[in-house]
This record gives structure tokens, sequence and C-alpha cells, in this order.
């Protein structure tokens, strides 16, 4: 039987460059990930090994020294990287986050200047909405920038930011009421700044300070922190896109490739926990047999097996779907929902089939039974989709009575 969640259609390259992952995820990721997770460690080997894949460069395209490959082609390889260790995939989200808004809205300045050097991992990327108080409501972002002369000064803190100390460039929205009169929708008055910054913690340039790592209960390995804005002065050319009011439109169309990418995170993870349950139930026995000829494991192993197909065909049709230019909300959040409930529940099937082993740290179940629960709220709750996926059928079935 071929293994599962396969995709139909790729070219002979993207084939070429799943395969050339998945060796590298089988030989230098799943090898040391529980080591490191446990750690709570950086993982520089793997991210090292990842930029000499030129996967840094995925999807940026040629012209920049980059691959120029689809939303597709990375989505698959997110989803074998996330089967290795999710907290690898979640290295390289942010950064293409940034990189994609940079391609799609940035000016051909910025584009010349930053996207050659993000393509060649030189320059990673950071993105930042949230804020302590905020939530899912990215209306009430409280953090500022006022125009003083040719420059912005920016002010506020802002929350889980992903690679927020590894990260050399990060892309913040704050408020910007600056040609945006009083009573303007709150989204009308938002802008996108682009921050380059020294990698580490505390002070990394004047006005920015970057605290210590955000002590997490998995999604380990990879940093995530706060980011404290006290001054911080930015010249006007580092407005994304060069003009202000546009950056709640350029961070929900950055979002939506992120989208993709926590569905293929939660493919990537519930593909994990089929193979270690189904590994797991041919070595153990129990009365006499294997408890994979028990049926009650093996209606499980049938259910888990069934899910893992489903988010992986969601997710190949939501990432198809903004690769074709077409508008792709309703299809990443469905894709992004589904994959990671189906995510836990796979899981989960996963850590019961272990029995007692699964609360071991010994065995690498216990490592994903900590790491799916972060899946629920990247991105966005399951709650947001919901509510994205309904507001866009009611756009699709309006009742013409």
């Amino acid at each position: 039987m071929a293994r599962l969640a396969q995709t139909a259609g790729l070219t002979d390259i993207q084939q070429e460059i799943l395969s050339t992952v998945r060796d590298f995820v089988d030989k230098e990721i799943i090898p040391v990930a529980t080591e490191l997770e446990h750690r709570d460690e950086y993982p520089q080997q793997i991210v090292d090994g990842l930029k000499e894949l030129g996967l840094f460069g995925l999807m940026i395209p040629e012209e920049y020294g980059g691959l120029g490959e689809s939303l597709l082609t990375y989505a698959l390889c997110v989803e074998e990287i996330a089967r290795g260790w999710m907290s690898v995939s979640g290295i390289i989200n942010t950064h293409f986050i940034v990189a994609y808004m940079l391609k799609q809205h940035g000016t051909q300045e910025q584009k010349d200047h930053y996207l050659p050097r993000m393509a060649a991992g030189d320059i990673r990327g950071a993105f930042s909405m949230s804020e302590p108080g905020l939530g899912s409501d990215v209306s009430a972002i409280t953090s500022k920038a006022v125009k003083d002369g040719d420059e912005y000064v920016l002010n506020g803190q802002k929350m889980w930011l992903t690679n927020g100390g590894t990260s050399s460039l990060v892309a913040v929205l704050v408020r910007s009421d600056e040609g945006h009169p009083e009573g303007t929708a709150p989204h009308k008055s938002m802008t996108t700044f682009l921050i380059e910054k020294e990698p580490g913690f505390g002070e990394v340039r004047p006005g920015l300070t970057i605290p210590g790592k955000i002590d997490k209960m998995g999604y380990k390995g990879v940093d995530t922190t706060e980011m404290i804005m006290d001054g911080l002065r930015l010249p006007a050319d580092r407005v994304l896109g060069g003009a202000t009011g546009r950056g709640f439109y350029q961070m929900m169309d950055g979002v939506e490739v992120g989208r993709v990418n926590v569905a293929a995170r939660g493919c990537g993870v519930a593909q994990r926990a089929f193979e270690l349950g189904v590994q797991y139930a041919q070595q153990r026995h129990t009365f006499g047999k294997a408890i994979a000829q028990h049926q009650a494991i093996q209606f499980k192993l049938a259910e888990m097996a069934t899910k893992v197909e489903a988010a992986h065909a969601m997710m190949v049709n939501a990432a198809r779907k903004k690769d074709s230019g077409e508008r792709n909300d309703l299809e990443a959040g469905m894709a992004k929902y589904l994959a990671s409930e189906y995510c836990k529940e796979v899981v989960e099937d996963a850590f019961r089939i272990h029995g007692g082993y699964g609360f071991s740290k010994e065995y690498e179940i216990e490592r994903l039974y900590r790491e799916a629960p972060m899946l629920l709220i990247g991105e966005g709750t399951a709650e947001i989709q919901k509510m994205i996926i309904g507001r866009r059928l009611l756009e699709e079935y309006r009742f013409q009575g």
C-alpha cells in the first residue's frame, strides 16, 4: 500500500523536492527532535541544513535568487518537516509570510533590498499582529506609529512572535491615524512596518526590546517572544508598500498563507502520530497477540488514517486555490480548522494506543501530545475559522427572496 497523504498531479521537480525534504527529515530531524525538544534547544544544525537545501527561498521568485515554487510545493514541504518536528516548520512559516507579503505588496525597492537575502536565508523573517490584551480582535490594536518629519515613531507592546529572537526582520502591524480622520474604521487605519534588528534578546536596536523566550507547554526549540517598542524610529521607506492604511489587508493576505501552513503542519503531525500508532500496535502484544489484531485497535487505526487523508486533501485544495490567484479564505479556513482538529484527535488516539508508555518522555508520542494543541490556536482559533467560513458561505449562498 502507498503511504498516506499522497498528492496527485505533481511535477517531476515537485516530487524531487519532496523526496529530498523527506530524506532530510528522516535522517536529520526525527532522530534528534525529541532530545532537542526536551532541552528546548534551537535546532541550529537543522536550520543550517534547510538553508543548504534552499528552502528559505522556496517561494521567493527566481529573479531574487529563490526557487520560485508554488504555495502547494511549500505546503507539502511543511507537511514533511512537521512530520519530523513541528517546531522546525514554525521557523520557516513566519519567514515565508513576510517574504510573501513583500513579494505581493512591497515596493520594488523593498523587494530588491530584502528578498535576495531572505532567499539565501541570511535574513530571517517574523511577523507580529497580536498584543497582550488583544486575542483574536485585531481591530483592538493599540500599538501606534506617529509621523515625525521624515520618520515614524512606534510605541507599544506586541505578543506571541514566533522567531522573535532569532529573526532579523519583523513585519509589524500598528495603528497609524495619520491621514485617517477620526471615525475611520479601525482596519483602514493600520499600517505594516518593516523592522530590521539584530538577532538575540534584550535591546536589539534603539527603542526595540525583545525579552527572553516565553516558556511553553510544547512547540519548544523555536523561540516565542514579546516585542516592546518604546520610541522606535523608522524611516518612511519602511512602510510596507510605501503607503499607510493598507496594513490590515496586507497582513490578512499573509495570514491566508499562514493558515495553509498551519493546516500542513497539522497534516504532518497527524501523519507521524499515525505512523507511531500503527507501528506500536504491531509490536505490543496482549492476550497472546499483537494489539493491532484486536478489532478495537483496527477501528481506531481506520479512523486515524481517514482523518489524515481528509485533512491532507483539504490542505492541498486550499493551497491550489491560492496558487490559482483566486480568493481562498474559505478553503484556507476550512483546511486549518479541520486539520488542526483532526490532528489533535489522531495524536490522542495514538497516545491511547501506546497506553501507559505514551505518558513516558522516552516515547515520541508524548512530545506530539504536547505540540498538537498549539495548532488549535495558531493563525486563528477554531472559533475564528468558523466565523470566516460562516460569513463566506452566506456570501456564496445569499438568499434571493
